[in-house]
């Protein structure tokens, strides 16, 4: 017996109803493949862009401490001016970079890995500033220096400054590649930093003690190694972010 229009088994040819479409389920899956993929595309721009900024930043951060340490080795003025100038650069750059960061925030909404990473980048421009500052600082020492006749020895300078330069570059290369191994590494280098500086803090004051024109110089010198100690401190709290992203532990690598 044929069904009845309408019963169970009835098809739409028997019934004479016309075929219902199939919903178009993979056009939509389709499209929202496609604006999936445009949006990381997006994301991934900018992302590249923030890396770059912060890459720029420990690349003229490196030159500041090196011109720095020169010229207070030449006892240069006008090279010292030229380093205390050149920070106006770190912020112009840190300024961008902020900025291209709060608006990744705010127009692409990244979540998890990529959100920890935008924010940990934004803390390490604001290290990268500072560690301008410092070496701006050093090159102000140097200023002063300039013209003075009676000095100390100070041999500890040049490989904490050779040391300080290297590690800004390393730990800037071990962030932009989570690299945690290599972050541990240049964190334990301020171990070194800061044994050239207790050697030279005990070396200049003993010279300061033996004769009073040297008090001046010895000073000037402390005050450039100190500032020079700060840079790998701030080294070693960006190593912390890296271990941080690649990790998700909270560690303190200089304890």
């Amino acid at each position: 017996m044929q069904p009845v229009d309408g019963e169970i088994g009835a098809s739409p040819a028997d019934s004479g109803a016309a075929a219902i479409p199939a919903p178009a389920n993979g056009v939509a899956s389709a499209d929202a493949e496609r604006q999936a993929v445009h949006v990381r595309g997006s994301l991934d721009l900018e992302m590249r862009e923030v890396k770059e900024g912060v890459l720029r930043m420990g690349s003229i951060v490196e030159e500041q401490i090196l011109a720095a340490h020169e010229a207070i080795m030449r006892r240069d003025a006008q090279l010292a001016q030229t380093v205390i100038a050149s920070d106006g650069r770190v912020n112009e750059v840190q300024r961008a970079v902020t900025s291209v960061i709060a608006m990744t925030i705010a127009t692409q909404a990244p979540v998890a890995r990529d959100l920890r990473f935008l924010l940990a980048l934004d803390r390490v421009t604001y290290e990268l500033e500072r560690m301008g500052d410092h070496a701006g600082s050093v090159a102000k020492q140097a200023r002063k220096l300039a013209g003075v006749t009676s000095m100390v020895t100070y041999d500890e300078l040049t490989p904490m400054a050779q040391l300080a330069a290297r590690q800004v570059r390393d730990i800037v290369l071990a962030l932009v590649d989570i690299d945690e191994v290599r972050a541990r590494k240049v964190a334990a280098q301020d171990d070194d930093i800061d044994r050239l500086y207790h050697k030279l803090f005990d070396d200049v004051l003993a010279e300061m003690r033996t004769d009073p024109a040297k008090v001046d110089p010895g000073t000037r010198i402390l005050f450039a190694a100190h500032y020079l100690e700060r840079i790998g401190d701030r080294v070693t709290n960006i190593a912390e972010d890296v271990v941080f992203l690649a990790t998700g532990e909270v560690e303190d690598l200089n304890p």
